[in-house]
């Protein structure tokens, strides 16, 4: 599939990155659809400036029906190889849900 080209999105090994950084397309897009403000993300994601963050909300408003398909796409690759940690480490999941809830709770 081709993407639409962006200043703040580059296209690697078949995956959507910010430009010049590691972080993925769909890692910022996640934590902006989950309420995480361009703030926040930068706090999750210290490599990244705000700028980036900012320039990858827009590509993702853009760009909203792609994107979406982009994601779901991956969750459903994401499904069909690896099976959920819920299965695999059910307490490991339960103490990673648990800590989870606690950071979101102490930005609230």
């Amino acid at each position: 599939m081709a993407y639409p080209v962006s200043p703040y999105i580059e296209e690697r090994d078949g995956g959507l990155y910010l430009a010049g950084a590691r972080v993925s397309l769909d890692s910022v897009v996640i934590s902006f659809q989950e309420g995480d403000s361009p703030e926040q993300i930068v706090e999750s994601f210290s490599t990244l400036k705000l700028s980036q963050v900012y320039g990858a909300i827009a590509y993702y408003l853009e760009n909203e029906k792609m994107v979406n398909e982009y994601i779901a796409e991956g969750e459903r690759e994401l499904q069909r190889t690896i099976p959920p940690l819920s299965q695999q480490a059910p307490e490991l999941y339960a103490r990673l849900m648990a800590a989870r809830e606690e950071i979101r709770s102490k930005r609230a």
